[in-house]
């Protein structure tokens, strides 16, 4: 195919003068009348655009939860056939290529990127909700350590709890990244397609990505970044807001909150002005050297022989029962209930999250081998995160099973079952030692790594979704990075003041839907095109660079 060609047309449409030089102008005026039509229409009546979303997500949960199981893991089973298939030694770009990031600094934004802050944020809170019977919301805490007889709260109860939250931050999750990733990576680099999320659809639809096919993609893709940003934000500052109560005793409100996003904003833009090589690199790498502190608190502050054993019991138990989890869907209203607000919510979450992080991942892995990207990609960031989950969430759990009052005691499970979650971190860490001034430090710590974790999230995001509107210019233009970069919190802002969060929350995963099916037709045009990929053929010449392959 004559990608290179094509792409030449494409960045033609990018306006040379006028506001919009340097992007795509009638894509640009649309993303903006786009956000702010969905704000305006959710801040002016948030109780009737919650009911709209929240009508639109239930019936997704309860009508179409078989289809979401089915697509996720299909990418799962994708992602393996790929990484272990003859493509695994073409190179995302040109034969000649080699990865423009170190191993460990791509590995830092790959994970800053990808689950930072939802692992904070739910790290604690998730599996002591799964260890929990009390059944607040009317469904089962834990339907799959119940169908197992595990209904007593028990250690072989907490180890099923560890199971399910590895599952939802697992191989099934990150499949759905890697997928987006690779196709924007292939058909950027190695075809010279423009580096949008259009592009992975060429092999299907040919030269219509060019047209209204092709904006509504990226528009769509556009909707689910800066929502899930905005919202995402909403969730972090929540939490960082309960850190400062706890440090200096500052009313968690919503002034509070809204201060925090706007600091968090315009640190988050400077960075995304700076770009990819420097501040979100460097702020990924600074996240990576201070959780390492905050893990070790928590291992050698606690139970740490416990928490190793837990580690390696918990692990082999979510490898051995990884598949049919990945296959079960609820038979009865309970578990339908649950299923529907964990696991679908999750997997609709992951898929909205899946253009903004999958462009990201790809912007950082030029050079690389499909095998390597697929290797790192998948098991470097779900190693690192079942660690985390294990040390902090098995942290609380040893404190529940062990508490001097008997099991469930201890007070963090109380946190959780009065939905106070931003809360549970660091009620845990306040717990862990003895030490009042120690644990001060971590709770100032964890409350940093709140806000530096968010801002790698926002930078990101930032930089994709100008990205998308240059039409796949990997240095867009400084003004539309700061417009969308404060943007984002401008959002958050708004809609925390008006009470919105939630329902935009409910909107964007509502609007997974149809980036899923977008994804099903990417992940095909990619086995179409690597089927036709002459580098896959045994006897190609190494030597034959990608503008060969292009004209192909």
């Amino acid at each position: 195919m004559n990608s290179a060609g094509n792409g030449k047309k494409e960045r033609a449409t990018v306006s040379k003068t006028g506001f919009f030089t340097g992007v795509h102008g009638g894509m640009g005026l649309a993303s903006k009348g786009m956000v702010l039509a969905f704000v305006v229409f959710t801040a002016l009546n948030v109780e009737l655009a919650n009911d709209i979303y929240s009508a639109v997500r239930s019936w997704i949960e309860t009508t179409l939860a078989w289809y979401y199981i089915g697509a996720v893991t299909f990418m799962l089973f994708t992602c393996l056939f790929l990484m272990f298939s003859r493509y695994g030694t073409i190179r995302l770009g040109d034969d000649d290529s080699r990865p423009e990031f170190s191993n460990f600094s791509w590995f830092a934004m790959l994970f800053s990127a990808g689950v930072g802050i939802g692992l904070l944020f739910f790290s604690i809170a998730e599996p002591l909700f799964y260890f929990d019977n009390s059944m607040p919301w009317k469904y089962p805490n834990n339907p799959l350590a119940d169908h197992a007889g595990v209904t007593e709260l028990s250690q072989q109860r907490a180890a099923h709890a560890m199971r399910v939250t590895y599952f939802h931050w697992g191989f099934h999750g990150w499949s759905i990244y890697v997928i987006v990733g690779l196709c924007l990576a292939y058909f950027g680099f190695r075809k010279k397609l423009p580096f949008t999320l259009r592009s992975a659809l060429y092999p299907v639809i040919g030269d219509r990505i060019y047209g209204p096919i092709g904006h509504a993609v990226d528009l769509l893709a556009v909707f689910g970044t800066v929502f899930g940003v905005a919202t995402s934000l909403g969730l972090g500052v929540s939490q960082m807001a309960a850190g400062l109560n706890v440090l200096f005793g500052i009313d968690p409100g919503v002034t509070t909150q809204v201060i925090l996003i706007a600091c968090i904003s315009v640190v988050a833009t400077a960075s995304a002005v700076s770009g990819v090589g420097n501040g979100i690199r460097i702020i990924s790498e600074w996240n990576i050297y201070l959780s390492i502190v905050l893990v070790a608190f928590f291992l050698f502050g606690g139970p740490t022989q416990w928490l190793m054993g837990f580690f390696i019991t918990s692990i082999g138990d979510y490898l051995w029962n990884v598949i049919p989890m990945g296959f079960w869907t609820a038979a009865t209203p309970g578990d339908a209930a649950w299923q529907g607000g964990w696991t679908i919510f999750y997997w609709g979450w992951w898929i909205s999250w899946a253009p903004f992080v999958g462009m990201f991942i790809a912007r950082i892995s030029r050079g690389r081998t499909i095998r390597e990207f697929m290797v790192g990609a998948m098991f470097v960031p779900t190693t690192i995160a079942f660690f985390w989950l294990c040390i902090f969430g098995g942290s609380a759990l040893h404190m529940e099973l062990n508490a001097t009052g008997g099991v469930g005691t201890a007070g963090v499970l109380d946190i959780v079952k009065a939905w106070n979650l931003p809360n549970a971190l660091f009620g845990t860490i306040e717990r862990v030692t003895d030490l009042s001034w120690l644990n001060w430090s971590m709770s100032a710590l964890a409350t940093l790594l709140l806000a530096t974790w968010f801002i790698t999230s926002s930078d990101s995001g930032t930089l994709v979704i100008t990205t998308m509107l240059s039409m796949g210019d990997d240095n867009p233009p400084v003004r539309f990075r700061i417009i969308w970069g404060l943007g984002e919190g401008f959002v958050a802002a708004v809609l925390l003041l008006a009470g919105g969060l939630k329902a935009l929350q409910t909107a964007a995963i509502a609007a997974a839907l149809p980036v899923s099916i977008i994804m099903l037709v990417m992940a095909y045009g990619l086995l179409k095109s690597l089927r036709e990929d002459s580098s896959a053929v045994e006897g190609h010449d190494p030597s034959v660079g990608a503008e060969t392959i292009a004209a192909e």
